[in-house]
């Protein structure tokens, strides 16, 4: 991959890692309530570990299995998933509801893992994923070897995380720290709308570049 892939791949990770329903905000809530900035830190290892699990079963998937051959249908596919997604999101007035705050740190790590794949967050790396050349010389037809094709795509999600993880640790402490979660009453602007449209936007990106 190359040195702009890594980092598109970063930055899809930091903005994650800036919206609160990716967790920095559940993380914070129990730091609140248990008055303990340790509780809040330990929080957050279990969140991107849900994450990574979630972002990583997609770029394997689709590292692994592409080929020459297969590309324009997974894009096509990756492609409707993510607008669908996306609309989904842009015209539900539903909202997920905090499971508890008394959460062991597996729970905690399922509870992430849910709720970045109920966002879609592994789908938001195929247009970055599909866009690199396909290894052994992309011959039509040979699917990348397993698991050995997985690694990218492993690889991919591994430094997503760690950005999603940054980002989301400097707001958690942030908020905790200086600002108060009220302050997300007043200023904080509507990040899951943004990041629905982001979706409908890379999902149509990666059909126009698929047909």
């Amino acid at each position: 991959m190359t040195t702009a892939t890594w980092l598109t791949l970063a930055g899809l990770g930091a903005f994650h890692g800036l919206n609160p329903a990716m967790g920095w905000l559940f993380a914070v809530a129990r730091g609140l309530q248990e008055r303990s900035r340790r509780v809040l830190l330990a929080s957050l290892p279990p969140i991107a570990l849900g994450h990574l699990a979630s972002v990583g079963v997609v770029a394997a998937l689709v590292t692994a299995t592409r080929s020459v051959a297969a590309s324009t249908a997974v894009a096509v596919t990756g492609g409707v998933l993510l607008v669908g997604f996306g609309l989904w999101r842009l015209l539900s007035r539903r909202h997920f509801r905090w499971a508890g705050m008394r959460l062991s740190n597996a729970q905690l790590a399922g509870w992430s893992f849910l709720m970045s794949s109920a966002h879609g967050a592994g789908l938001m790396l195929l247009p970055v994923l599909l866009a690199e050349p396909v290894a052994g010389g992309g011959h039509a037809g040979h699917l990348t070897a397993a698991p050995a094709g997985a690694l990218p795509g492993l690889a991919a999600a591994g430094v997503h995380t760690v950005a999603m993880f940054g980002v989301a640790l400097a707001a958690a402490v942030a908020v905790y720290e200086v600002l108060g979660v009220g302050v997300l009453r007043r200023a904080w602007f509507n990040v899951d709308r943004l990041w629905a449209g982001v979706l409908v936007a890379a999902g149509l990106v990666t059909l126009v570049a698929a047909t």
